[in-house]
């Protein structure tokens, strides 16, 4: 059966139309921007976001300007031990920096502003962002003895900044920060949207709703390609309005009769708000713990997007003065990490606070992937220490901030694209956006799925996928960027999986023989002391080794390590099943 066709009347002032579907259908869009670019293209470039959920950056280029949208980070992967955060690889941003003409932030999340500090350290650009967002950034840069770019400055919705042949214009949505934005991106082919994060949420806490009329009129306007967040692209329904966490909030605090803490998202200025309001209400005071929580907060009451309307807000110091039922803290560990406020008051080492029986602590949030089994640890600490603990889907201490499927379909459908690329997602996220968009009407031949450094040529008349760029993962350890590759996390998960064996020995240049050693030091492998009889066997081996070495080749280093360690790799492994890392070590007289 054929789909029902959309679309209608011709917009005034005249102007052409192009088929938005394939086929004998007579829907058409108005697309007269895309009429001023014929012949000229516009290059998109995800370098991170695509195929994973993190490190969110996006690239538009024409022949002489480029604009990237966010320059987020990556928390590491069980597979990445001893990596702080991952970053996207600014290869292809640095060899075009010349023709870079702005950075523009969606929002204040780590995933969407935390690789700015490495980014400015390679290429100076303005930033773009709203105020709040801005404010985050620059505290950040603070922490890193940087500055904001010349030119940078806090934007609004509504208003069209003009970086070379692109003109961008903010648009407010809904998510779990305030001050979230979308971009409506005027170019030389057309009208591009990136949604940023987003959901619909019909009674958010500042009252600011998603501008449901500014996005229809980009439809009526013509948008050419669309690129939509993909995260909640497998959830049916609406997503939760942020307003339910507070109904849940208010029965727990109906209930505790002792001390509430609650950890959550610091970026997460909406659900504190809540927390304040019902401290005041419940006559508590609040108290603060945490340095993402602490900067947070400081920054959102010094710009305005956080009230302390009650004056609860006391030093974290002063709470052990209180009686418990007039304390509620806020505090950062709602992933569990395990140095994080909430991860050392349930072992007990976080001296600022000291739990005791009685404590109610909520969890008011979802464990992120990967983050699952931290945060059943820190949940069965806090039970030990005889707190009631309050988290789950069950407790409605949570919503996402991300738009579930008929929020993504609402976008689709107020935008119309004659192309569509779903972004900001695992790849399965991303085929299942692509399946609500195959739903409204858009023809598969407009959908491009791609992963990071994925090209995607755009013109006035067409949308294709042109090959791929380098677009890796960089690993942030210490201060260290990027001199963690994949030969040192092969021999850091090695070393934690089998440990080390160190070979020492001392060689006679002249006599040509080995005359001390070799000596075994084992770290993470074997306990010395239970395991004499394997450690002697295997510096038996050693010994037989460096006799079987020609004479002419003794002094040569890498003939004696080579030999060494092949004879006790090989032991090891029939004796234990381990291949523990085997490090020589040759000193010469």
């Amino acid at each position: 059966m054929r789909r029902p066709c959309r679309g209608g009347a011709a917009p005034p002032g005249g102007g052409r139309f192009a088929r938005g579907t394939d086929g004998p259908c007579s829907t058409r869009r108005w697309t007269g921007i895309a009429a001023q670019g014929k012949g000229s293209a516009v290059t998109i470039v995800p370098l991170g976001g695509l195929g994973e959920i993190g490190k969110n950056m996006m690239v538009l280029e024409t022949e002489q300007d480029l604009i990237v949208i966010d320059a987020g980070l990556a928390f590491p992967g069980d597979d990445m031990p001893g990596v702080d955060v991952v970053i996207p690889d600014y290869g292809y941003l640095i060899e075009r920096k010349q023709k870079l003409r702005g950075i523009f932030l969606t929002h204040g999340h780590e995933d969407h502003i935390g690789g700015i500090p490495y980014l400015l350290k390679e290429i100076q650009a303005p930033i773009y962002a709203t105020r709040l967002t801005l404010g985050l950034v620059e505290r950040k840069l603070e922490e890193d003895k940087l500055a904001l770019p010349p030119r940078s400055r806090a934007v609004r919705p509504g208003e069209r900044i003009r970086a070379g042949s692109f003109t961008v214009e903010p648009f407010l949505v809904n998510h779990s920060i305030p001050d979230s934005v979308g971009f409506a991106i005027r170019t030389p082919v057309g009208l591009f949207i990136h949604t940023g994060d987003f959901k619909f949420d019909q009674t958010p806490i500042d009252g600011r709703v998603a501008d449901y009329q500014r996005l229809a009129a980009y439809g009526a306007e013509g948008v050419h390609v669309l690129m939509m967040d993909s995260t909640n692209a497998e959830r049916p329904g609406v997503t939760g309005s942020e307003r339910q966490v507070g109904e849940a909030l208010a029965n727990v605090f109906r209930q505790a009769r002792g001390r509430i803490l609650i950890a959550s998202f610091a970026s997460h200025l909406h659900r504190l708000q809540q927390v304040f309001d019902l401290a005041a209400q419940f006559k508590r005071r609040l108290a603060v713990i945490g340095r993402s929580m602490e900067n947070a907060v400081e920054v959102a009451i010094k710009l305005g997007y956080l009230r302390d309307t009650g004056g609860v807000l006391t030093p974290a110091d002063k709470i052990g003065d209180l009686a418990p039922e007039r304390v509620v803290v806020l505090m950062t560990g709602s992933q569990g990490e395990p140095l994080s406020a909430l991860a050392r008051a349930a072992t007990g080492e976080l001296r600022k606070l000291e739990l005791i029986p009685g404590d109610t602590v909520v969890i008011a949030a979802n464990p992120i992937p990967g983050n699952e089994k931290l945060v059943q640890r820190t949940i069965d600490n806090l039970f030990r220490r005889g707190c009631q603990v309050v988290y789950g889907p069950h407790a409605g201490v949570h919503v996402s901030g991300h738009g579930s499927r008929e929020e993504l379909r609402l976008m689709l459908n107020l935008t119309r694209p004659r192309f569509f690329i779903p972004v900001h997602g695992e790849y399965r996220h991303l085929l299942h956006n692509a399946e609500l968009a195959r739903s409204v009407g858009i023809p598969d031949n407009h959908i491009l799925i791609g992963e990071n450094g994925t090209v995607f040529e755009i013109t006035a008349s067409s949308a294709r996928i042109r090959g791929k760029v380098a677009a890796g993962a960089v690993m942030v350890d210490g201060l260290g960027v990027g001199d963690v590759g994949n030969v040192v996390l092969r021999d850091r998960r090695q070393l934690a999986q089998d440990g080390v064996l160190i070979v020492a020995m001392v060689l006679h240049r002249e006599q040509r023989k080995v005359v001390s050693g070799p000596d075994l030091i084992t770290r993470g492998f074997v306990y010395m002391r239970e395991s004499e009889d394997l450690l002697a066997e295997a510096r038996e081996r050693a010994v037989q080794a460096l006799n079987g070495i020609d004479e002419q080749d003794i002094t040569e280093w890498s003939n004696i390590k080579a030999a060494v360690r092949d004879a006790l790799g090989k032991f090891l492994y029939e004796r234990t099943g381990r291949r523990p890392v085997i490090l020589p070590i040759v000193l010469e007289v």
